[in-house]
C-alpha cells in the first residue's frame, strides 16, 4: 500500500461522480486518506468478510465471485477501469450476509478510499449517499442477471452469452481463454463446457485450440444467445 500521486488524484476526481458536490473540507480529507495499491494477474484483492475499502480501478480488470462450500466458484460481475466496488468494503454495507472474493483478471492497480470514511461521507454528504445507492442498485442488478442465467437459462444460451462477451472484453474474435476458466466464470463443470464447445465448433461457429476458442460464426452465437 502506497500513497497516491497528483495524478492518481486526479483520476480519482474525474471517477467519482459526486467529487465536485463535495465541500473543500471534505474533498481535502478524501484526498488525504486514499491509498493506492497493486496486484497481480491471479492475486486475490479481497476475500470472503474483509473490509479493504472501496475499490476504485485506477487500471486493469477484476471479477468478484462466489465460491460454493464444496469450491465450486461462480463469477457474479467484472470490472474495469474507472468502476467503483462497494462489496470490498463490505463493513459499510448493511444486511449483506454472503461473502464475495476478488480477483485480478490482469495485472490491476486499485485507489482505496478507507471504509470509515466513506461511511462518513455517505452520512454527511446527500451526493455520496445518493451515489452510493445507484452502485449499489446497480451491482445488485448484475449479482441479479447472473442469478437468473444460473436459474432460468439453458446452458448452450449462457454459454453463447459468456464467449460474445469476453470477445468483446478482449476486442478480438480469438479468445486467450482456457475452458477450466470458462466454467470457473459461469459455476460449471468443466466438463460440462467442453461438451458444448464441441457441439459449438462441430456446428462451425468456434475453432477450438490449444488455450483458446476463435469465434468463427458469430451471427449463430449470437442467435442462440438471443434464441
Amino acid at each position: 500500500m502506497m500513497a497516491v500521486s497528483q495524478e492518481d488524484l486526479v483520476f480519482l476526481q474525474d471517477a467519482l461522480p459526486f467529487w465536485n458536490g463535495l465541500d473543500k473540507h471534505a474533498q481535502e480529507k478524501l484526498a488525504g486518506a486514499v491509498t493506492r495499491r497493486s496486484y497481480r494477474k491471479g492475486e486475490l484483492l479481497h476475500q470472503g468478510r474483509e473490509c479493504l475499502g472501496v475499490m476504485v480501478l485506477r487500471s486493469g480488470q477484476v471479477r468478484t465471485f462466489l465460491v460454493s462450500q464444496s469450491g465450486k466458484e461462480v463469477t457474479l460481475y467484472r470490472s474495469f477501469e474507472r468502476d467503483v466496488c462497494l462489496f470490498s468494503a463490505s463493513c459499510v454495507l448493511h444486511n449483506i450476509t454472503f461473502e464475495v472474493n476478488i480477483e485480478a483478471e490482469e495485472d490491476t492497480v486499485v485507489l482505496l478510499i478507507p471504509p470509515p470514511l466513506w461511511k462518513e461521507l455517505s452520512k454527511t454528504s446527500l451526493a455520496v449517499a445518493d451515489y452510493a445507492g445507484e452502485l449499489m442498485a446497480s451491482q445488485f442488478s448484475e449479482v441479479m442477471w447472473t442469478v437468473e442465467q444460473i436459474l432460468f437459462m439453458s446452458f448452450d444460451k449462457r454459454l453463447a452469452l459468456f464467449l460474445l462477451e469476453q470477445s468483446s472484453i478482449e476486442g478480438s474474435d480469438t479468445l486467450k481463454i482456457t475452458q477450466e476458466t470458462i466454467a470457473r466464470h459461469m459455476g460449471s463443470a468443466r466438463e460440462v463446457v467442453t461438451r458444448m464447445l464441441r457441439y459449438f465448433q462441430g456446428e462451425g461457429m468456434v475453432r477450438l485450440f490449444r488455450g483458446g476458442i476463435e469465434l468463427i460464426d458469430r451471427a449463430k452465437l449470437e442467435q442462440i444467445a438471443q434464441g
